[in-house]
């Protein structure tokens, strides 16, 4: 029994998925048809940047989508595993659409703009530089709730 997890917004660099675009056509035929579906070249921004532009909201969802599906494409097709026989696929946060469309339960061009129309969304409703987040673990109660309201102004 194995699991199939996806990656969520954060894990985006420059040139990756580089080699794997070179060297198998499966990859560069869903990069192709990303281009084709978003209607501008996501390939041409994961592959070379600029790096600003790659981890603006409305280009990293779709760009780790992308990336993420051809991973698990060409693991199917060129290592011969059977992936569809996970017993669950998940993803963090972002991934949790690329789990979606790997499972079948989604298609891969509608899930690109999808992400594309969720990322400038989200893109929107936070202009860069206002708000913030924060994760908190293993604190109790009474001493968030201090913090909270310690830092009520800052955010």
């Amino acid at each position: 029994m194995f699991s199939v997890i996806f990656p969520g917004q954060g894990s985006q660099s420059v040139g990756m998925t580089n080699v794997l675009y070179k060297k198998f056509n499966i990859v560069k035929e869903l990069f192709d048809e990303a281009d084709e579906v978003l209607d501008f070249s996501i390939t041409k921004l994961i592959l070379e940047g600029p790096k600003q532009e790659l981890d603006q909201t409305k280009n990293t969802q779709p760009a780790i989508f992308l990336t993420s599906f051809a991973i698990f494409q060409l693991i199917k097709k060129e290592f011969s595993i059977d992936l569809n026989k996970a017993k669950f696929f998940a993803g963090h946060s972002l991934g949790e659409y690329t789990a979606l469309a790997c499972a079948g339960a989604l298609n891969f061009a509608g899930t690109l703009k999808l992400l594309r129309i969720r990322g400038k969304a989200m893109q929107e409703a936070v202009p860069k530089g206002e708000g913030g987040m924060v994760v908190i673990l293993g604190s109790d109660i009474n001493t968030v709730e201090k913090i909270i309201e310690e830092n009520k102004k800052k955010y």
